[in-house]
């Protein structure tokens, strides 16, 4: 595969993001209202069919990883099936997931069989009424339960996803950290982005990377790790404990330089960033006869035009019409 998704930065995108529904099943404080949201009607939604070709695209120009997402990506009916579908592409292609976990102790095995290869899974509380709060949903034990299939089934290695918030979760940190050495996972914590669906979202509320690294510190010293192109800057226990600590720092140290990724939306529109203020409409291309190779080339020309970065700290960021679940993260 050659190298063909670069933009006019010099960044090379090898990472795209397909979210296959909008709908969830929590409701999560940080992205979605109470009530929910008005759903794509069923026809808008990308077909199996149509996520395996645009995939198929993305890959003869040099992407090797894919993530499903959501929503929540474990909502899709036969979701089994798509993977095998994109595991058919190629053999070697990453295939991962992120979701909140509630449906995988049914899905962690089928999901695994049919090609997928690891899992993120949202966590945001240890503690069953706090998670209930965040979530709107009392679903921890069913959540640690799709952890449990998603580790027997060998959907690793597993990252734990967690969305600080201050005054919320905050105090969980350290809980979070022994967490991970208690099970070897990596526990990745993410920065409060401007992306929730009631726009509360305030600076305030944003507990930085610094903070969390100081506040596991104290009680377990780390070291750093390389992370590659990922996003979260990864650190290992000095001890030698299993398990690891990932921040996403996407407010207080924008990683916008070196991002390699790019997202579809469930309704088949390319976003080159979380915070684009445009997309482009593959899925009108996909129906309308457009050949793979026009097809290919509006992707390399909207690629090319990828936002240098996402301005939240900058005095003229303007946010997405779009909240995170209607994006897919």
């Amino acid at each position: 595969m050659t190298a063909n998704l670069i933009d006019s930065f010099g960044r090379v995108v090898d990472d795209l993001r397909i979210s296959v529904t909008d709908r969830c099943n929590f409701r999560c404080v940080y992205c979605m209202p109470a009530e929910g949201l008005e759903w794509l009607a069923k026809a808008k939604l990308l077909s199996f069919e149509e996520i395996t070709r645009v995939a198929n695209i993305f890959l003869d120009l040099g992407v090797n990883t894919i993530r499903l997402t959501g929503g929540e990506p474990t909502l899709r009916k036969q979701l089994p099936a798509l993977v095998a579908m994109l595991r058919g592409l190629d053999k070697d292609l990453n295939i991962a997931m992120t979701t909140n976990g509630f449906l995988l102790d049914e899905l962690a095995g089928p999901l695994a069989d049919a090609g997928l290869n690891r899992v993120n899974v949202s966590i945001d509380s240890l503690m069953r009424h706090r998670s209930k709060q965040i979530t709107r949903r009392d679903a921890l034990d069913r959540t640690m339960a799709g952890l449990a299939a998603a580790a027997s089934a060998e959907l690793g290695p597993i990252k734990i996803n967690c969305v600080v918030i201050r005054n919320t979760n905050d105090d969980e940190i350290v809980d979070f950290a022994e967490f991970a050495r208690t099970t070897g996972f990596e526990v990745r914590f993410i920065e409060f982005m401007p992306l929730d669906a009631d726009k509360g979202w305030d600076r305030s509320s944003v507990v930085t990377q610094a903070e969390v690294i100081s506040a596991i510190s104290e009680r377990f010293p780390l070291v750093p790790r390389t992370s590659g192109h990922e996003p979260a800057k990864v650190f290992g226990f000095a001890d030698g404990a299993p398990g690891s600590i990932g921040v996403i720092p996407s407010v207080s140290e924008p990683f916008c330089e070196s991002c390699n990724r790019v997202r579809i939306t469930a309704d088949g529109q390319l976003r080159t960033c979380l915070f684009s203020l445009g997309e482009t409409d593959l899925r009108t291309m996909l129906r309308d006869g457009t050949s793979d190779e026009q097809i290919s080339a509006s992707i390399r020309a909207s690629i090319w035009k990828k936002e240098k970065g996402h301005k939240i700290n900058d005095p003229e960021f303007v946010r997405p019409q779009r909240s995170m679940s209607m994006i897919g993260g």
